[in-house]
């Protein structure tokens, strides 16, 4: 049975082409990815919304993503997501 949710942390090397492509990794296991950002990586909250909005743009059309608080929800839908 697949997990309903994987789990990943962002360090201080942040967003690099090894964290997307765990990212990925986790998503051909399950369709919501929960990712936390550690102290190491940010300097204040804006910087989550910053890291939310980087992962989606590398990531593609089919994702979401929700913060709260220190932690970001990706989500990946079948379907391309229209943002209007």
């Amino acid at each position: 049975m697949p997990e309903r949710q994987g789990q990943v942390q962002l360090g201080k090397q942040g967003i690099n082409e090894n964290f997307i492509q765990t990212l990925k990794e986790h998503f051909n296991k399950c369709k919501n990815v929960k990712i936390s950002v550690l102290k190491s990586a940010r300097k204040n909250k804006s910087d989550v919304r910053n890291f939310s909005e980087e992962i989606l743009e590398k990531l593609g059309r089919n994702y979401t993503a929700r913060v709260v608080g220190f932690t970001i929800f990706v989500k990946r839908w079948r379907k391309n997501v229209r943002l209007c």
